[in-house]
């Protein structure tokens, strides 16, 4: 475990201050990770300023946001965005021949996954056209964001920019069949990864999740020159979690983004060799609108209630019991949750120096299970203790990333249940 390093102690109050500037390189929608850090910043009265990705018109073509979006965008933000599209990927750039990679699709039916083919070369063409996309744009953002930035300010340039599914209709089916399948709809992430959509997906992982990162840096070259300025980026990589009374490592499978996730850090592992302050906060496993898809991922997320109650932020823990049925409590969430940690199903692929593992049919099916059990014991399965917990996950990372990034001490940490709940506890 050479590169694991986790946060053990809450680090002091950051020095940030009115006039000093947090840019957030990706867009906020709804409520995630990326709003705790936002809150810490607005507390601080620093000025925010933010990016979008834009929007795709019905045509396909790529645009910035119209005066209604934009409208609704920076309200969001608590602050201004420039508005150039900082849409990350290439699965919509047309290759050598005129097709981009999402219409290379057209015709496929799911179950026609291990049969498809793609010409290497053309993706590798479609892919240098979205990075160079990208990074004019960026240019172009930061270019404007120079100008905005008071002199003698310092800079928190957040990267929030992950995913990278391509979007075409016939990767969804597939998708939810390989991380939520069972039985006959069990689909094997590893068979999926070696085939060439498999591949493509890699690609995109890539090139969203982790290499937007190194443009960012590279980008906001100039920008180090005039201000100290240091990064924050959200990864995944596993959590430590209360299992059998020990904060232990474990992970959600088959967490396919997992090699760009390294890829992130070893990106920001790279620039820390260069004297730049890139650090990579691993977050813990949450469930929000747009983790849906990785169902049962927020099993691990329960124990964090025994860890808030052991240092006494009780108040979470009581607003979480508040949501279960009659004759429910906490205990019994914990006792499920702990048996399924410790399951022989779960840790057989908990290995640290081999993440991220593939799935099994028997794992799946156990963690789906499982997730269905303990979601089925709140009053109201619209309003559940997930909700509360992510969002005092939000609000912890928010809180330690911000504080953290003042005087960073790695280039990559992991932010576990324990700390967070003592950053909690600190209010």
């Amino acid at each position: 475990m050479s590169r694991y390093h986790a946060m053990t102690e809450v680090p002091a109050t950051a020095g940030y201050k009115e006039g000093d500037v947090l840019f957030l390189c990706g867009e906020l929608f709804g409520r995630g990770y990326a709003n705790g850090i936002v809150d810490e910043a607005r507390a601080k009265g620093m000025t925010i300023f933010g990016a979008t990705v834009g929007r795709r018109d019905a045509d396909g073509t790529l645009r910035p946001l119209n005066e209604e979006e934009l409208a609704t965008a920076e309200a969001g933000l608590g602050g201004k965005i420039i508005n150039i599209p900082l849409e990350a990927g290439f699965d919509m750039e047309p290759g050598k021949d005129g097709v981009a990679p999402v219409d290379r699709f057209k015709g496929v039916k799911p179950d026609d996954w291990a049969s498809v083919k793609l010409d290497a070369a053309e993706v590798e063409y479609s892919k240098q056209r979205g990075t160079e996309r990208f990074c004019k744009n960026l240019a172009a953002v930061v270019a404007e964001l120079e100008k905005m930035i008071p002199a003698g300010s310092k800079l928190l340039v957040v990267h929030t920019m992950a995913g990278g599914i391509p979007r075409a209709r016939v990767f969804m089916p597939i998708l939810n069949k390989l991380f939520k399948g069972q039985g006959d709809r069990f689909l094997s992430s590893e068979a999926f990864w070696g085939s060439d959509m498999g591949k493509l997906c890699e690609a995109s992982f890539n090139e969203v999740t982790a290499d937007t990162l190194r443009y960012l840096i590279d980008a906001t070259a100039g920008l180090r020159d005039k201000h100290e300025t240091h990064y924050a980026a959200y990864g995944y990589h596993g959590t430590a979690v209360l299992i059998d009374g020990a904060i232990t490592w474990q992970s959600y499978t088959p967490y396919l983004q997992g090699w760009a996730k390294i890829r992130l850090e070893d990106i920001a592992i790279e620039a820390w060799g260069k004297g730049i302050k890139a650090t990579v906060y691993n977050c813990p496993e949450i469930l929000t609108n747009s983790s849906a898809l990785f169902l049962g991922v927020e099993n691990s997320l329960y124990p964090l209630m025994a860890t808030l109650r052991a240092e006494g932020v009780q108040s979470v823990v009581d607003e979480c019991q508040a949501l279960l049925r009659e004759g429910v409590t906490i205990d019994d969430l914990l006792k499920i949750a702990n048996t399924y940690l410790t399951s022989d199903l779960v840790t057989s692929t908990r290995d640290f120096d081999s993440w991220p593992q593939h799935n099994k049919p028997e794992q799946q099916e156990y963690m789906l299970n499982t997730s269905a059990e303990l979601i089925s014991m709140n009053a109201d399965q619209k309003d559940i203790v997930c909700a509360v917990l992510s969002r005092a996950v939000f609000q912890g990372v928010g809180s330690l990333m911000f504080n953290s990034s003042w005087n960073p001490q790695a280039p990559v940490f992991w932010l576990n249940h324990d700390v967070i709940a003592k950053t909690l506890a600190k209010g």
